[in-house]
């Protein structure tokens, strides 16, 4: 258990880490979710929300987070050929291009975001180089700003299920209080997930995304698409 306190100042920096409004372009991504919705597999909030809780159970956004703790570990104690390791492991995990080129593209964003506001990681970024995903930036963020791991997990897969509840508000569509309904029944998954993946051996990392990775490959040749991904 990490024993690093969740001050004000802590909490702050992961609520600037993980707001939707952190240039990195996440708002332009649905991971597959428009292919679902184009095909009627997802179509209102009950079927928003199954598929969510099976992608926190089971899927891809489990193995990026634990990814995303291994970044921080790593950059914690200045391990840069670890960190370069398991940004090279995210890479080679990723199922499709698009899941690729989104994760690389936030990363680079983010990379370059925090080289601006915060110089003294401009090291780790360097060393990392290009691409480097979007879970490795974060944690490099979370490693520097000294954020307590279980808030940084729960922040990390709060802000990914925001987007794409905001997908699915934009896409099939639901009303914004549905949104935030789905959010909040969420909110007991979200922390035992983070639970789970806080002890995580690495012979364990896995997942079981082959729903997700169909509709980002069906994705990539649809007709009409509001989203990159």
């Amino acid at each position: 258990m990490d024993t690093i306190t969740l001050t004000d100042s802590h909490f702050l920096f992961i609520l600037q880490l993980a707001s939707p409004a952190l240039p990195v372009g996440a708002y332009s991504y649905s991971e597959g979710l428009e292919t679902l919705v184009e095909n009627g597999i997802i179509s209102h909030q009950d079927t928003l929300k199954h598929w969510l809780t099976s992608e926190l159970r089971y899927g891809a956004i489990r193995l990026e987070a634990a990814v995303m703790l291994r970044a921080v570990e790593s950059a914690r104690i200045s391990d840069l050929e670890r960190l370069c390791y398991w940004n090279r492991w995210l890479s080679a995990a990723r199922e499709t291009q698009e899941l690729r080129n989104s994760s690389w593209q936030m990363g680079r964003s983010l990379g370059q975001l925090l080289g601006k506001i915060q110089p003294q990681l401009l090291p780790n970024i360097n060393i990392v180089g290009n691409p480097c995903n979007y879970a490795i930036a974060f944690g490099i963020a979370v490693a520097h700003w000294q954020i307590n791991l279980q808030a940084a997990l729960l922040a990390y897969l709060h802000s990914w299920a925001t987007n794409l509840i905001t997908a699915g508000v934009k896409l099939i569509p639901l009303g914004q209080t549905a949104g935030q309904e789905l959010l909040l029944d969420l909110q007991p998954l979200f922390s035992a997930t983070v639970q789970e993946i806080l002890v995580l051996e690495n012979d364990q990392l896995g997942c079981c995304s082959w729903g997700l990775s169909l509709a980002s490959m069906q994705h990539e040749t649809q007709y009409t698409r509001l989203f990159r991904s």
